[in-house]
C-alpha cells in the first residue's frame, strides 16, 4: 500500500504544495488527520531542510487552525532552521489562512533555549510577511542576537552597524536586550569580519550618537541592568556600552544613588566602573559615599579596595571636620584578607586620627578545636516492606549512599523471609517505576543500579531471581578463582568496587530463607563500622546455619583494626567456620598494612587520530602505589593499588568506598585519589566530597590522604575546597592531621603547576579562622620551601607568605622556613619580597 505522506520522508516540497491544493474541507480534514498520525509515528525522526519545508507547507495548508500547527512545527524533532518560510506564506494566502501571524507568536514560544536560532528566521519571516508587531519573548530576542553575531553568508560582507541601522526589529528589540536575563552574554561577540571586539555595543552606541537609537534610553537600560544584576560575563557588554556612552555630568548625577548602589554590591567589573563614574562627579553626597565604602573596603578585589581608600583619603582632607568618621570608616579594611590593603589601611586610619588596634597579639597557641564527636549510630533497621520500597525508590531514583544501599540491603534479606506477597506489592511498582534506574549500564562498570534492581526483583518474586541465579553464581565463581575480567572482576574496576558488585550477586542468589536475621555485614554506626561484640552476637544468633561468604568477608572488612584476644578467643569457641574466621581476623589486627609508594605519572601517549581527550588531561599526575607486604596473601586484591591513568574517573562512586573499609582511611584514599586529583588538574566538580568520609574513618592515612588534602585544597569548585577544609579539621582535631607532609605535597604542586596554588588561599585562611593556625602554619611551613626555590613563583606565593606571617605571630611557634631568608634579604619592594620580610620579621619576634 503506498504511503499517502511519502512526499514528506523524501521532502518533496512541489508533492506538498500539490496535495494541499485544491482541496475541499471534507478532504481537508480526512488530510489533516493522516499529517499528524503520520507525524507521531516518526516520533524519533528529524525534519529539517526540505522535509521541514514540506512538512510546514502540509501543515499550513491542511490544519484548522494556529494552535494545531504550532503543535506538529513545534515538535522538538522538527528543525525549522532552514524552512523556506516565503513558500509556505503563499500556500497560506492560496488557502486564504488567517492565523498565520498567530502561529508565528506560538512558534516563538517553542523556540530552543539552547539554541533559538532554530526557527528565528522561519518565524521572523512569517511575521514580516503579516506586517505583525514584534514578538517580545526572551527566546525571540536571543534568536535575534545570535543572529547578529552569526548572519547569513549573504549578509557577512556588511558590517554589523549598517546591518542594525536596516533591521526591521531594531527598534523593538533593543529596550528587551536591558531585560532579559543573560541576554548580555550573547551581546559580547566580535565583528565576524572585522574580529572587532564587543561589536555590538559599539554599533549601539554609534547608532545612538547618529540619534538612529534614543541615547537616554540606552544609558538608562545599562544602569537598570547592572542594577537588576547577573552572571559577571553577562554584565561585561553593559559595562562596556555604558562607557561607550560617557555619561555627562547631569546624567550621573541623576543616577547618583544608583551608582552608590552598584558600586557597595555588584560584581567587581561593574563596582568599579561605578567608582570610577562617581569620582569623576563633584559634590558626592559624604553620608551616602560612607555607608557604600563600609561594604566596599571588605571585599576581596584588591584593586577595587585600594582605590576606595585613596578616595576616602582625598575626602578626609576635603573635609577636615569629618576626618575621624572617615578614618573610622577606613579602619573597615585593616581585617582585609590581602595584607597590602591591611597595611595601607592601617596607615590611613592614622594619618587621620584613628587609632588600629594590633591585629594578632604574638604568644604561644595552638589549635582550639572541639574534640572529635564520633561516628553517629546507624539508622534502624527496615522491618516493613513498605518502608524498604520507599527506600529503594530514593536508591534507585537519586544518588546511591552508602547508609541507603546497606539499610535496604540487610532489609531485602530480612523481609523476603517473612509476607512475600506483601514484599511484591510492594516492590513492583517501584521497580516498573523507575525501570531506567533498575537497568544495568553497560557503558558504566561502576554502576550498581542493574546489580540491586535484580536483587529487588529476587527477593519480590522467586521466579524472576530464579532468571537471574545464573549470572550471580558465575560472578562468584569469577571471585574465588580470581579471573581476571571476569564477570564480577572488571579490570577497569577497583577492588572496594568488585566487593560491592560481589555482595549484591551473593544477596541475590541467596535471598529468601525464612527468618533469616540479616546481613552480619550490616553497620553499625553512620560511617560503616561494625561493633566487634554486635558481630559476636550475629553470629552466635546464626549458629550452625552457615555464614554467607562475601557477607562475611564485609563484615570482618567493617571491624576496628585492632587485635582483640578475649573476643578472638570468645569466637573460636563457637565452634563454627565464621567463628573461626573471626578468631583469626581478631588476633591479626585486621588487614596487614601495605606498602605505600608516591609516584608522578605522566599523561599517557597521544591515541591515533583526533584525541580531544588527550588535549585536556594534566600533564603528570602523582599518585600512591599500594601493593601487600611481602609473603601475605591478598585475595581480593585490597591491598593492590596500581598506578592507574591520569584519565581515570569514577564519579560517585568513589563516595561508597570509605563504608567498604571503614577502618582503613589510607587505602580508600590511594584508591580514591585518582578522582580527588581530577577536581584540582581537570576542574572536575564534586572530587573531594570523598574527603570529609575519608577523615571519619579509622586507621592511618598515609601518604594518600596527605596527597587528597592537598589536591582537594587546590580544587576548581568551592564545594570540593569546603569539603578539604572539613576533612583538614576532622583530622587536626582527632590528631590525625600530618600538616607538614600536606603542606610538602602543595608546595611541591603548585611548584611546578600541577596544582593552582591561589585556589588554596581561601581555604587555609577558613580553616585558620575556625581553630586550627598552629595547623595551617606548619603546613605553610613545609609548602614554602617548594615554592620560595622555583625558578618563577608560583601566582598566589605572597598571599601564602602573608598568611604564614599572620599564623606563625598567631601562634608564637618557631618554626624555619628554608629560603625565606634568602628571599628576604633581595633588594627591591615587590610584593614576594616584602611579603617574606613580613613573615621573617614575625619569626625574629
Amino acid at each position: 500500500m503506498i504511503d499517502p505522506f511519502e512526499f514528506l520522508v523524501r521532502g518533496d516540497i512541489g508533492a506538498a504544495v500539490q496535495a494541499v491544493t485544491g482541496l475541499d474541507e471534507q478532504e481537508r480534514r480526512s488530510f489533516a488527520d493522516g499529517l499528524v498520525a503520520h507525524v507521531r509515528r516518526r516520533r524519533d525522526t528529524w525534519w529539517w531542510n526540505n522535509e521541514a519545508t514540506a512538512l510546514a507547507v502540509a501543515a499550513v495548508g491542511c490544519l484548522p487552525t494556529a494552535a494545531a500547527a504550532a503543535e506538529v512545527l513545534g515538535r522538538r524533532n522538527v528543525s525549522l532552521r532552514g524552512a523556506d518560510a516565503g513558500l509556505v506564506v503563499q500556500v497560506a494566502r492560496t488557502r486564504g489562512v488567517p492565523w498565520l501571524a498567530e502561529l508565528a507568536y506560538r512558534l516563538v514560544d517553542r523556540l530552543r533555549r539552547d539554541d533559538p536560532m532554530d526557527g528565528w528566521g522561519f518565524v521572523a519571516e512569517l511575521v514580516t510577511a503579516e506586517k505583525a508587531a514584534t514578538p517580545n519573548g526572551d527566546q525571540f530576542v536571543e534568536g535575534w542576537l545570535a543572529l547578529m553575531a552569526w548572519p547569513p553568508e549573504w549578509q557577512r560582507p556588511v558590517p554589523l552597524v549598517d546591518r542594525l541601522r536596516a533591521d526591521v526589529f531594531l527598534d523593538a528589540l533593543v529596550p528587551r536586550l536591558f531585560e532579559v536575563d543573560g541576554a548580555g552574554t550573547r551581546m559580547s561577540f566580535d565583528e565576524l569580519m572585522t574580529d572587532e571586539k564587543l561589536a555590538l555595543p559599539r554599533a549601539l552606541a554609534r547608532l545612538a550618537g547618529e540619534g538612529r537609537l534614543d541615547r537616554t534610553m540606552l544609558l538608562d537600560g545599562c544602569v537598570s541592568r547592572l542594577l537588576r544584576g547577573d552572571r559577571p560575563a553577562a554584565l561585561r557588554a553593559f559595562v562596556t556600552l555604558h562607557a561607550l556612552l560617557e555619561p555627562t555630568a547631569s546624567e550621573v548625577d541623576r543616577h547618583r544613588g544608583d551608582y552608590l548602589r552598584l558600586l557597595a554590591d555588584s560584581p567587581g567589573s561593574v563596582a568599579s566602573m561605578a567608582q570610577k563614574t562617581l569620582r569623576a562627579l563633584d559634590g558626592v553626597e559624604v553620608e551616602g559615599l560612607l555607608d557604600a565604602s563600609r561594604a566596599v573596603l571588605v571585599r576581596p578585589d584588591k584593586a577595587l579596595v585600594r582605590a576606595q581608600l585613596g578616595w576616602l583619603d582625598q575626602l578626609a582632607r576635603r573635609h577636615p571636620d569629618r576626618a575621624a568618621e572617615i578614618a573610622e570608616v577606613i579602619a573597615t579594611a585593616v581585617d582585609h584578607p590581602a595584607a597590602d590593603v591591611r597595611d595601607r589601611a592601617d596607615t590611613l586610619a592614622a594619618r587621620h586620627g584613628h587609632v588600629v588596634a594590633p591585629r594578632f597579639a604574638v604568644g604561644a597557641a595552638g589549635d582550639d578545636l572541639p574534640p572529635p564527636a564520633g561516628p553517629l549510630p546507624a539508622p534502624p533497621a527496615i522491618t516493613d516492606p513498605d518502608e524498604l520500597a520507599e527506600e529503594a525508590a530514593s536508591l534507585l531514583g537519586g544518588p546511591m549512599t552508602a547508609s541507603g544501599l546497606e539499610r535496604v540491603l540487610d532489609a531485602v534479606v530480612r523481609v523476603a523471609g517473612g509476607d512475600r506477597a506483601r514484599l511484591k506489592d510492594a516492590l513492583i511498582p517501584v521497580l516498573r517505576r523507575h525501570r531506567a534506574g533498575a537497568e544495568e549500564h553497560p557503558w558504566d562498570p561502576y554502576s550498581l543500579c542493574g546489580l540491586l534492581g535484580g536483587v529487588l526483583h529476587a527477593a519480590a518474586d522467586p521466579v524472576e531471581g530464579g532468571v537471574r541465579r545464573g549470572r550471580w553464581a558465575a560472578m562468584l565463581a569469577a571471585l574465588r578463582r580470581r579471573t581476571p575480567g571476569g564477570p564480577s572482576l572488571d579490570p577497569r574496576v577497583p577492588p572496594p568496587h568488585r566487593l560491592l558488585r560481589a555482595r549484591l550477586a551473593e544477596i541475590g542468589d541467596r535471598v529468601g530463607p525464612p527468618q533469616h536475621p540479616g546481613l552480619l555485614a550490616a553497620p553499625t554506626t553512620a560511617n560503616g563500622t561494625i561493633d566487634p561484640e554486635v558481630l559476636y552476637d550475629r553470629l552466635t544468633r546464626l549458629g550452625q546455619r552457615g555464614a554467607w561468604e562475601v557477607d562475611l568477608t564485609q563484615a570482618l572488612l567493617r571491624l576496628p583494626a585492632r587485635v582483640d584476644e578475649p573476643l578472638a578467643a570468645r569466637a573460636a569457641a563457637l565452634g563454627t567456620p565464621a567463628g573461626d574466621r573471626l578468631a583469626g581476623w581478631l588476633r591479626a589486627g585486621g588487614l596487614p598494612t601495605p606498602d605505600q609508594r608516591v609516584v608522578t605519572l605522566p599523561r599517557r601517549e597521544r591515541r591515533r587520530g583526533y584525541d580531544w581527550a588527550h588535549e585536556h588531561l594534566p600533564r603528570q599526575r602523582t599518585h600512591v602505589l599500594v601493593s601487600p607486604p611481602e609473603g601475605v596473601d591478598d585475595p581480593f586484591g585490597l591491598l593492590t593499588v596500581p598506578a592507574g591513568s591520569v584519565d581515570s574517573y569514577v564519579g560517585g562512586a568513589a563516595l561508597l568506598w570509605p563504608a567498604v573499609l571503614p577502618g582503613y582511611r589510607g587505602l580508600v584514599a590511594a584508591y580514591a585519589l585518582p578522582d580527588i586529583a581530577s577536581g584540582a588538574d581537570q576542574d572536575l566538580s564534586g572530587s573531594a566530597a570523598i574527603l570529609p568520609l575519608l577523615a571519619e574513618c579509622g586507621g592511618d592515612g598515609g601518604p594518600a590522604v596527605d596527597l587528597a588534602l592537598a589536591y582537594g585544597l587546590g580544587a576548581r569548585h568551592e564545594s570540593d575546597r569546603v569539603a578539604a577544609v572539613d576533612a583538614l579539621l576532622m583530622l587536626a582535631a582527632a590528631g590525625d592531621l600530618d600538616a607538614p607532609t600536606v603542606g610538602a605535597h602543595l608546595g611541591a604542586l603548585a611548584a611546578v603547576g600541577d596544582l593552582t596554588l591561589t585556589r588554596t588561599l581561601q581555604p587555609l585562611r577558613d580553616a585558620a579562622a575556625a581553630g586550627a593556625p598552629l595547623s595551617i602554619w606548619r603546613l605553610l611551613a613545609a609548602a614554602l620551601p617548594a615554592l620560595l626555590a622555583a625558578p618563577k613563583a608560583a601566582r598566589g606565593t605572597p598571599d601564602l607568605l602573608t598568611l604564614a606571617a599572620e599564623t606563625a605571630g598567631a601562634t608564637g611557634a618557631r618554626i624555619d622556613v628554608p629560603g625565606l631568608a634568602e628571599v628576604a634579604a633581595r633588594g627591591g619592594s615587590n610584593r614576594l619580597v616584602t611579603e617574606a620580610r613580613r613573615l621573617a620579621a614575625a619569626l625574629d619576634r
